[in-house]
């Protein structure tokens, strides 16, 4: 992405990326027993787009022949953290509310990543902007309410 114009729909498709987990947050801050799906489906949403962010900069680095190693070890890590922070609540050990909020923490910062491969466009880092902020946010929010939950 070398300019500043990305398509309408990217936006607007970027954009709706939110409402799934808007829509986990309300379900679990209303209670019942859809709480716990919403926050089981939370986490899951969240650990795939972070994930996915991942691909992202794979991508991003080979298409602009960033070839060191250090852009595919970042690019793999994503994947890993979201394997890793799902592991205590696999076994048993941990509810998820930590998981979420440093979930929801690495996902507002991945911009960070952004700004270290250094190949995106103005509007496509201005729409990560927004959309990593507010994943971000709402995945946090998620797991305070986890917290209370437990």
């Amino acid at each position: 992405m070398d300019g500043d114009n990305l398509p309408a729909s990217a936006r607007w498709l970027g954009y709706a990326g939110l409402l799934p987990q808007a829509i986990a947050l309300l379900l679990a801050f209303r209670g019942g027993p859809l709480a716990y799906v919403a926050i089981a489906g939370g986490f899951a949403y969240a650990a795939l787009i972070f994930s996915f962010l991942g691909g992202v900069w794979w991508g991003q680095a080979v298409a602009n022949g960033r070839s060191g190693a250090s852009v595919f070890i970042v690019a793999v890590l994503p994947s890993l953290i979201s394997l890793a922070l799902f592991l205590p609540w696999t076994f048993g050990w941990e509810w998820p509310a930590p998981q979420l909020i440093w979930l929801g923490f690495l996902i507002g910062t991945s911009l960070l990543v952004d700004r270290f491969i250094g190949v995106a466009g103005k509007d496509f880092i201005r729409l990560r902007t927004i959309l990593s902020i507010g994943l971000g946010a709402l995945t946090i929010l998620l797991g305070l309410v986890a917290q209370n939950l437990v």
